[in-house]
């Protein structure tokens, strides 16, 4: 099929339509062992974590959250177009059991068991792009690594110049324009399913990167919760599409040649943090 026909056949759906016609298969719910719940004050930041990614960084986290090491802390930055970050701002918090020094986990080595869909489309930042059960990556097989990829929503471990130095103790979520240079720079750890909103709406730090810089102007965190411990009817039951899926590669078909009335010229290309990826009440 020619380029001109593909188009005009994606061009006869749109993301709506499909998703609306998608099956339940085409579905998966989020782990609740490897979701995490960030209370605000004004609701809740969903996260699911990637430990096929960043096994130890995700382990570390989840620690961290069940000895309760950011009750009470607060986002300390939010830097216009960037990032979004929580933390203890005055440095003095006890960790417990957590570990405080981790190796970075920027890539992993991929095997054939690792999933990965790749995008028909050429990225600047890897050898090849796509989705790994529903998160953006990118890839390379001739050194045979994979990493997840700093697209919007995407939730960092924040660190200093030393590659050891981010434990999860200092997190960030991509607010803005994806800042795809920090790729295989920082160890990512998930990404954020629901509630970007509330980060995203957050003032402006007025410090250098975006840091607040009076305590009144920071945004206090009511809990951090790993969902597998919150009660079952307090939960909030989400799902994301599949991305190794026929239905998957339609929206990706349709976004590439988005058509109707309004657009004149499809593109015929998509960058990999453009690919929506819906999330959903479970059903």
């Amino acid at each position: 099929m020619s380029a001109t026909a593909q188009a005009a056949q994606a061009s006869k759906f749109n993301l709506g339509d499909l998703v609306k016609n998608s099956s339940a298969t085409d579905w998966r719910p989020l782990n609740p062992e490897n979701t995490l719940y960030l209370e605000l004050p004004k609701g809740r930041v969903v996260i699911e974590l990637a430990p096929d990614f960043s096994p130890n960084h995700a382990q570390n986290i989840k620690a961290l959250v069940r000895e309760g090491y950011f009750d009470g802390l607060a986002i300390v930055r939010s830097q216009e177009n960037y990032v979004a970050q929580w933390a203890d701002p005055d440095e003095k918090r006890k960790v417990k059991t957590a570990k405080r020094k981790l190796d970075g986990e920027f890539t992993v080595k991929y095997a054939s068991n690792l999933p990965f869909t790749r995008l028909p489309d050429v990225d600047g930042y890897a050898p090849q792009a796509g989705h790994a059960n529903g998160f953006p990556a990118g890839r390379d097989p001739k050194a045979g690594t994979a990493w997840l990829a700093h697209c919007y929503a995407t939730v960092g471990v924040a660190r200093g110049t030393e590659a050891n130095s981010g434990d999860g103790t200092s997190l960030y979520v991509v607010t803005g324009h994806a800042p795809r240079q920090l790729d295989r720079n920082i160890t990512v750890v998930g990404r954020v399913m629901q509630g970007m909103e509330l980060l995203t709406t957050l003032p402006r730090g007025t410090g250098p990167l975006g840091f607040y810089e009076k305590a009144d102007e920071r945004t206090p965190i009511k809990a951090m919760k790993v969902a597998v411990d919150v009660p079952e009817a307090e939960r909030s039951k989400l799902e994301i599409i599949r991305t190794d899926t026929v239905t998957f590669k339609s929206i990706v078909d349709a976004q590439r040649n988005r058509g109707g009335d309004w657009y004149k010229v499809p593109a015929g290309h998509i960058d990999l943090c453009n690919v929506p990826l819906p999330v959903r009440p479970q059903k």
